[in-house]
């Protein structure tokens, strides 16, 4: 009988959903079917809840979603034996059922390609899936798995090969779109994402823009994304679409203002960014996975 996968977890706290995260944390140690290792990251605080047996990262200053992911994994990394595979955990989702992980892991193993796959992220009755939380374009049917080239960034497993590649997540975004800068910089190097729709887990239904900052830093860091990964010829045609959806969107529902902010800071900052494009055949390969990377 084989042994089990290794797992490594990275779990962020600010200690500001206790009940949330005593839930997430229960229904984590309750995975059956692979190894756990698990670190729990305090971001800017030490961590009230962490589990036996768990690593601690304690951060002197709130470094953000990726930068304290990234000092987790890091944490988890310098083991000697460090996991297979990372799983990015928001500290308000939790798993249904006790072999959501190991299913997960077998869907990475029937799909060697894939360097990160997602499941199927629901409300918690079981059913609602908002259209943000589809990684595709095509989210009518969010039942209907296949190869995606994005992801949500809070409940996702990684082969730890392939991100330590990549050199992880961009520390640099803070919050926002570092899903969709990570999922390209793989796709980049020749593999692909995998959407595992079959297999749930559960998450508030919460709207992005609760947090004050939304509007400045989405549209910053879709002018980094653009700068970062694509090719010279592409990034006027992307940030002119995004330009243009933002001025919708900010129509229906504020913000217009921090999104111009946004879009002029991350225009003006754009060289402090490790500009690494992506070759026409990624190009040519995503827009075949039904995403052309200027959407």
């Amino acid at each position: 009988m084989p042994h089990p996968r290794v797992v490594d977890v990275v779990l962020l706290t600010m200690n500001d959903r206790p009940e949330e995260e005593k839930a997430a944390q229960a229904t984590l140690l309750a995975q059956r079917g692979v190894d756990l290792r698990i670190c729990v990251v305090g971001n800017g605080c030490i961590p009230d809840i962490v589990p036996a047996g768990a690593r601690t990262v304690v951060l002197k200053e709130n470094l953000g979603i990726p930068g304290g992911r990234n000092a987790g994994a890091r944490a988890l990394g310098e083991t000697e034996h460090p996991g297979d595979y990372l799983f990015f955990l928001d500290n308000d989702a939790t798993f249904p059922r006790e072999d959501v992980l190991s299913r997960l892991v077998a869907a990475a193993e029937q799909h060697p390609g894939a360097a990160y796959v997602q499941p199927r992220l629901t409300d918690p009755d079981d059913t609602t899936t908002p259209r943000r939380w589809v990684p595709r374009l095509r989210t009518s049917d969010p039942w209907r798995p296949g190869t995606i080239t994005t992801m949500t960034e809070g409940v996702v497993l990684v082969r730890r090969s392939a991100f330590d590649a990549v050199g992880g997540w961009a520390d640099e975004f803070f919050l926002y779109h570092e899903g969709l800068d990570l999922a390209q910089r793989l796709w980049s190097r020749g593999s692909t994402g995998w959407y595992a729709a079959e297999v749930r887990m559960h998450h508030p239904l919460t709207s992005p823009a609760r947090h004050h900052q939304f509007h400045r830093l989405a549209a910053r860091n879709r002018v980094w994304v653009a700068y970062r990964n694509l090719p010279a010829p592409l990034i006027p045609a992307y940030l002119a679409i995004w330009a243009f959806i933002t001025a919708v969107r900010s129509a229906r529902g504020g913000g217009a203002c921090e999104s111009l902010r946004g879009l002029r800071e991350g225009w003006s900052r754009r060289r402090d960014q490790a500009r690494c494009p992506m070759s026409w055949r990624t190009v040519l390969r995503l827009t075949a996975a039904g995403r052309p990377p200027v959407i």
